[in-house]
């Protein structure tokens, strides 16, 4: 599932197009196009004009051009390919294969070229001029003390928390469990009960584990991931995990180590 380290690939892939003239837009699913966007609003903000930047924040990718900003949103299942060439070989519970029929977006380039979004399963979303004050701080940006003023505003459960973008963006679920499970803290804790060194701790596995998963290639190649099946033993202590749904997600968590 792309998560914030799968987007930031897809961000560098993306960089490749910075600086081409968009003569195309490829819009074929109204569903695919969110809050109020349409196929005649891409073309009239996007033809003839050329992609200035990339960014990102949190799991959203943003396309910046002369007339518009354009949001890219990936869902589960999708898949950014830059001129053929897929940004990511393998997504965590996605095909692998490439399907026209799966291809909800696409720019084609003036002298050649094409982005796309391929997306089986049609979670993902693309909208003119996101507003992006409604995402909170990137994950990567946060500092401990906003972290620490944050959590002790809610005491919804810690994983919950976490997965919710308006607060920190760009986790997803996997990401929240290794972060949790390297941190030692339970995912079902209220996010307000962290004392004080558990929230610096906290915050040190977030940015920690980021960057570790960043440079083996993904969200999915946490030291937890092999053991997120039904009846499997935690890597670090032997223990039973526990499997529950917390923030409506499939969440492993290990009752021995994490408190």
């Amino acid at each position: 599932m792309p998560e914030m380290i799968e987007v930031e690939q897809y961000r560098r892939t993306a960089d490749a197009i910075v600086g081409r003239k968009i003569a195309a837009v490829h819009a074929p699913d109204d569903w695919y196009l969110k809050r109020g966007t349409t196929a005649a609003a891409l073309e009239a903000a996007l033809l003839g004009t050329a992609v200035a930047a990339t960014r990102r924040i949190g799991k959203l990718l943003l396309l910046d051009t002369p007339r518009a900003v354009l949001g890219l949103h990936f869902g589960m299942t999708g898949r950014l390919v830059v001129d053929g060439i897929a940004s990511i070989d393998r997504l965590e519970y996605s095909s692998h294969r490439y399907d026209e029929a799966w291809v909800r977006f696409a720019l084609g380039f003036a002298r050649g070229g094409r982005l796309e979004i391929v997306d089986p399963r049609r979670l993902g979303g693309v909208e003119l001029d996101p507003v992006e004050d409604r995402l909170g701080i990137d994950a990567l940006s946060v500092k401990p003390a906003q972290l620490r003023d944050a959590l002790a505003a809610s005491r919804a459960p810690l994983k919950a928390w976490l997965l919710t973008q308006d607060r920190i963006a760009g986790i997803g679920n996997l990401l929240a469990d290794e972060m949790l499970w390297r941190a030692g803290i339970d995912p079902l804790r209220p996010a307000c009960s962290l004392e004080a060194a558990e929230v610096r701790r906290l915050h040190h596995h977030l940015q920690a584990t980021i960057g570790t998963l960043s440079e083996r290639g993904g969200s999915h190649t946490g030291d937890l991931h092999e053991a997120r099946v039904r009846g499997a033993s935690c890597p670090r202590d032997g223990a039973p995990l526990l499997r529950r749904t917390i923030g409506g997600r499939t969440t492993y968590s290990c009752p021995r180590h994490q408190r």
